[in-house]
């Protein structure tokens, strides 16, 4: 049992990103701004009606 902890101890895994974690922040920002961005320019379409 000591040595399977010992083991798992030692093997750490480490998944680097491929980006900083900033631009992800960024790019999930810019993408809600976008679709705001959409909402507003068909805000007065269904008015028509």
């Amino acid at each position: 049992m000591h040595v399977a902890v010992v083991t798992a101890e030692q093997a750490e895994v480490v998944n680097h990103l491929p980006m900083a974690p900033e631009a992800y922040g960024l790019i999930g920002f810019g993408a809600l701004m976008v679709l705001l961005a959409v909402t507003f320019a068909f805000r007065s379409v269904g008015s028509g009606h």
